[in-house]
């Protein structure tokens, strides 16, 4: 049986500048750091409070291992109870940010990483 969904895989052109991106604009751990042969791949978790962690691969080299394997770039929905100050504070560290929108479901803003894959949060009132 699942229990819960651990990781999320997405493949980059540039890792390290990922990696920044996720440590220092959106406030992610670096939990690890693997390596085996030319391969190497960076595990970030969302914090203290646990919840699913980002691990970043080299597209590239995943596409030469397995051309068969899809690289797009998941939809993740970010949660905060938090969403105008979160908004605010990428803003203000240079992250490309859209505006607040009304959706059915609760207000959300999508941001960009420095690929331009896009992401989006969702206010959860505190109940994530």
């Amino acid at each position: 049986m699942i229990s819960k969904l651990g990781q999320v895989m997405i493949y980059v052109r540039d890792q390290r500048a990922c990696v920044e991106f996720w440590t220092e604009k959106m406030g992610f751990e670096l939990v690890a750091e693997h390596r085996i042969g030319e391969i190497e791949w960076f595990e970030l978790s969302p914090g203290a409070e646990g919840g699913t962690n980002l691990v970043l691969h080299d597209k590239e080299k995943i596409a030469q291992l397995e051309p068969e394997l899809d690289l797009g770039v998941p939809s993740l929905l970010f949660f905060s109870d938090e969403l105008e100050e979160l908004r605010s504070s990428l803003t203000a560290k240079g992250v490309k940010t859209g505006e607040i929108t009304e959706m059915p479901g609760g207000r959300v803003f999508n941001f960009a990483d420095p690929e331009d894959n896009y992401f989006a949060v969702k206010e959860t009132g505190g109940e994530s």
